[in-house]
C-alpha cells in the first residue's frame, strides 16, 4: 500500500513539475522586441560604371586581371537589389537601446576599400586594416568630426578610430589612388548597410520610428513606421535612377 501512495505521489509531483515548465516557457516565448526588414531597388536603368585603371599600382591590377573591378557609386543586384545604403534610426529613439560595441573594420584589400560603405554607432570602435602589399594613406574628410590623414604601411598593424558626432556621411579617400572611395556613416542606434540583394533588418523595441535611408548618389528617404511586439514590420524602399 505505502509503495502504492509513494508512486501517487511521484507521479503528482513529476504532473506539476511539467504543468509548471510548461508554464513557464509559454510565459517567455513571446518578445517584447519586433523589428523592421524590407528591401531597397533601383527604380530604372543602373548608370554605367566605368572600369579602374589600376596600372599604378601593379600588385593591385594583378589582383583584378581576370575582373576589372568597376565604380562602386551604384551598385545594383541581379533582382533590382540596391547594395551599400544605410538604413536608420532617425527619429523615435528613446536613448534605452542598446549601443554597439563591437569593432567594424574597414579593409584596404586590392586598392579598395572594403566594404565600400560601413556605418558605425557614435563612439563604436572602428579599425583601418590594409591587406595589400601596397602603401595607403586613408584619408577622411569629416565636416562635423575631427580630419585626419595616416599612411599605412604594407603589414602595419590596423589603427583604430572613433567618431564621437553623428555624420551622414563621411568620405573616405586614399590620397596615393585617387580611384579609392568609401563611406563611414556615423548614426545613433541601430542601423542597416543593405547587401548586394537590397535587403535590411533592424531589430527595434515596439513603438513609432522614422527611418532614413541614406544613398551616396541619390541621396536619403525617409518613412514611418510602427513597430509591435513579436511581428516584424515591412519598410521597402525605392531610389529612382538619374
Amino acid at each position: 500500500m505505502k509503495s502504492l501512495h509513494y508512486g501517487a505521489f511521484v507521479m503528482g509531483a513529476l504532473a506539476v513539475l511539467n504543468v509548471a515548465i510548461l508554464q513557464r516557457n509559454v510565459e517567455a516565448a513571446p518578445s517584447a522586441a519586433g523589428g523592421v526588414r524590407g528591401m531597397i531597388k533601383l527604380d530604372g536603368l543602373a548608370p554605367h560604371q566605368p572600369a579602374i585603371d589600376m596600372s599604378k599600382e601593379p600588385n593591385c591590377a594583378a589582383m583584378h586581371q581576370d575582373k576589372p573591378i568597376r565604380g562602386e557609386s551604384v551598385v545594383v543586384g541581379p533582382n533590382g537589389g540596391l547594395a551599400n545604403v544605410v538604413v536608420f534610426v532617425s527619429q523615435g529613439l528613446t536613448g534605452n537601446q542598446v549601443t554597439h560595441s563591437d569593432t567594424v573594420t574597414m579593409t584596404q584589400k586590392g586598392c579598395q576599400y572594403l566594404p565600400h560603405v560601413v556605418a558605425v554607432d557614435a563612439g563604436q570602435p572602428m579599425k583601418i586594416l590594409n591587406a595589400d602589399q601596397a602603401l595607403h594613406n586613408v584619408h577622411p574628410a569629416p565636416m562635423k568630426n575631427t580630419e585626419w590623414n595616416k599612411s599605412q604601411q604594407p603589414g602595419a598593424a590596423p589603427f583604430g578610430v572613433t567618431w564621437t558626432n553623428e555624420e551622414v556621411a563621411i568620405p573616405v579617400k586614399c590620397n596615393i589612388h585617387p580611384w579609392m572611395r568609401g563611406y563611414v556613416v556615423v548614426v545613433k542606434g541601430p542601423y542597416s548597410v543593405t547587401d548586394e540583394n537590397g535587403s535590411f533588418n533592424l531589430n527595434l523595441q515596439p513603438g513609432n520610428y522614422t527611418l532614413t535611408a541614406w544613398q551616396e548618389t541619390y541621396g536619403t528617404q525617409t518613412q514611418a513606421v510602427t513597430v509591435t511586439a513579436g511581428k516584424p514590420a515591412t519598410v521597402n524602399f525605392s531610389f529612382r535612377a538619374k
